[in-house]
């Protein structure tokens, strides 16, 4: 409409022009005179004539050649009004995939986010919603190609397609397609959030712990886990690693998965008594045993001290002597009365034994007490007080596991 008007107010431009030219020439009588010649050829006529057919010669050509640049374009103008009817219509299909995945219709939702990804500004969030939408109805074939199609579309460096498959495949226990996925996406950003913590979910779920040990240090330095998180994670993944170590029965082995523990892992109670336990299991108790007292010196800890006496020695009154320095700091540990009774059982010293066992039965029965005070008292000849205190422990045995199973049904 605009290019209309400006060719409307030059066309009466030019008449009034024509006009205002022919009134001058009238006013002098002399309508001028134009010749034109070319060849044999010639045209001869008047000023006012030849103005105004320059004027019409020059709109018609103008608009000839308007007329031509239209037609020219109208092609890629009917293009692009297709393309921008399938554009629209494609964010419609995304709205409305959207919509029917949230309401639960994957099926329906499938198909119309496939049907228009292609003319879409956004074709991965159309396949990526297609993919979770087959998931969801169980047809992880259908998933598998459009999230193929979906890394099609992206770029090398985009990890938005790989975390998608990465958590389809962790949703389906399919760690470690999950764990294929997500190594690449590590060497792309080693410091992606979302990355390390569900490359930390795949491995605690496969059990790989040796794994996890290796990412524990960039959950921690890349804050994906709070504090206390990781050294909840850093204890678990440890003392199942000591505990596979445990199972090869192999002291080298015990050795170096200990070696490999950070120093502030090592002093946890817990951790260490795995590894005292297992060392002892394999015959080299010895070499643990200043460890034992040195960590009992650190944190007491009633598991290390029987850990400590369960260790094999040629000196066995040396070794109750180290430990009955201890009683003076706890005199009623039960469980300190208890372990020097069997180390006074082991270097013969049968009434010292005797009265450590009766002091730690006073303080707190326990069915090891009841054993042990069993054998001195066997050992010593006295087989009815042997048999009584036998007698008393497997009652009190019994009457745990009644309990046990009593607490387990309630």
């Amino acid at each position: 409409m605009k290019n209309f008007i400006y060719f409307l107010v030059s066309l009466l431009s030019a008449v009034a022009v024509a006009f205002l030219l022919h009134s001058w020439l009238a006013e002098h009588n002399d309508p001028g005179y134009v010749l034109i010649g070319f060849g044999h050829w010639s045209l001869e006529t008047s000023l006012t004539v030849f103005a105004v057919a320059l004027v019409i010669g020059f709109f018609a050509l103008y608009s000839f050649f308007r007329l031509l640049g239209v037609l020219i374009r109208m092609p890629a103008q009917f293009s692009k009004r297709r393309r921008s009817i399938k554009f629209n219509r494609s964010q419609e299909a995304l709205i409305a995939g959207l919509f029917d995945a949230a309401d639960g219709n994957w099926e329906r939702a499938e198909k119309i986010l496939v049907k228009h990804a292609a003319n879409s500004g956004a074709p991965l969030l159309h396949y990526l919603t297609a993919a979770r939408a087959a998931q969801s109805r169980g047809a992880l074939d259908k998933r598998d190609e459009y999230l193929q199609k979906a890394v099609e579309q992206s770029s090398d460096t985009n990890i938005t397609v790989g975390l998608t498959q990465a958590e389809l495949h962790l949703s389906e226990q399919q760690f470690e397609q999950a764990l294929e996925t997500l190594g690449k996406l590590h060497s792309i950003n080693p410091g992606h959030a979302r990355v390390l913590k569900m490359m930390h979910q795949a491995y605690q779920h496969m059990g790989d712990w040796e794994g996890l040990s290796k990412l524990l240090p960039s959950l921690q330095q890349h804050k994906v886990l709070m504090e206390a998180e990781v050294k909840l994670l850093e204890t678990e993944t440890f003392s199942r690693l000591l505990k596979q170590s445990v199972e090869q029965n192999d002291e080298q082995a015990i050795r170096a998965c200990w070696e490999g523990i950070p120093e502030h892992i090592k002093i946890m109670p817990g951790i260490a008594n795995i590894y005292f336990a297992a060392m002892i299991a394999v015959g080299a108790g010895s070499e643990v045993e200043s460890a034992i007292l040195k960590q009992l010196g650190r944190h007491w800890d009633d598991t290390s001290l029987v850990l400590l006496s369960n260790i094999e020695t040629e000196d066995s009154a040396k070794q109750l002597q180290s430990v009955e320095q201890w009683l003076a700091v706890y005199p009623g540990n039960a469980v300190l009365l208890r372990v020097l009774g069997r180390l006074a059982l082991k270097s013969a010293q049968m009434e010292k034994a005797e009265q450590y066992l009766l002091k730690s039965l006073h303080i707190e029965a326990s069915v090891a007490a009841y054993q042990l005070l069993g054998e001195v008292q066997f050992a010593r000849g006295d087989k009815d007080q042997a048999c009584d205190s036998f007698k008393r422990g497997l009652m009190l045995a019994s009457s745990e596991v009644t309990d046990n199973i009593e607490s387990i049904s309630a």
